[in-house]
């Protein structure tokens, strides 16, 4: 069997058990989803996911584990859940250092194996593109570049961890600036998540939308600054 029908029969496989553990989920929780406006239903449902200890935390992991592996998976439904289940607080923390221990495992993997690697998971095209670009290949400019990429809501964040492995930066600079710049991002979901998990879908809503704008406006002073338009050029060819 060839190495790329291996790895189409591991994402097939990857896909298959994500459909079915967020099934899995949904008919574990859907019953009382619908009764979280009362207090009965908060209640009920913070019983079911304490019941699921362990077993909760792994399936949320493997989840997380699969979204940024087959990167095509969206990860605000993966944060939101979390903040349903285990609070803004836990399930941000949660979230990060998952994402961390994966990041640094993809990083580490590709550094080690090199492009053939990367071309297993994601398009070689898009993969050329981002790689020969300049911009990317300065060592002076490339932490703050991946820093503005991964504080941006949108940005595909997960095929960035796959091409870090193939610039110039430090594993662990890398590391730290793909784990804590998501915060913005993680935050907004797990909020609305807590939000969701007692009823209120109006302030989840509301909250997310907060700080999407307060990001917007960091952004906004990042791009007044960047007088070399080197965010323009780094979102630019990354689409």
């Amino acid at each position: 069997m060839g190495r790329k029908k291996k790895i189409m029969i591991f994402k097939s496989i990857l896909t298959i058990s994500v459909l079915i553990i967020f099934i899995g989920i949904i008919i574990y929780l859907f019953p009382i989803m619908k009764d979280l406006s009362t207090l009965e239903g908060q209640i009920e449902f913070k019983e079911k996911v304490s019941n699921s200890g362990l077993l909760g935390l792994l399936s949320l992991f493997g989840l997380q584990v699969a979204q940024i592996f087959l990167i095509i998976v969206p990860g605000e439904p993966i944060e939101i859940l979390a903040g349903m289940c285990y609070g803004s607080l836990l399930g941000t923390i949660f979230i990060m250092i998952s994402a961390c221990i994966i990041s640094a495992t993809i990083f580490i993997t590709v550094r080690k194996f090199g492009r053939k690697f990367v071309y297993d998971f994601c398009n070689e095209k898009k993969i050329a593109k981002i790689e020969n670009n300049k911009l990317f290949q300065n060592p002076k400019r490339i932490e703050f570049i991946m820093l503005v990429l991964f504080l941006i809501p949108g940005t595909p964040k997960d095929l960035l961890v796959y091409v870090a492995g193939l610039l110039p930066i430090k594993p662990l600079r890398f590391i730290l600036i793909s784990t804590f710049a998501r915060f913005p991002s993680i935050i907004t979901s797990t909020l609305a998540g807590e939000r969701l998990a007692v009823g209120d879908w109006k302030m989840g809503i509301i909250l997310y939308a907060i700080i999407l704008v307060i990001v917007a406006i960091i952004i906004l002073i990042i791009n007044k600054f960047d007088r070399d338009k080197i965010t323009k050029e780094a979102i630019k060819s990354i689409k």
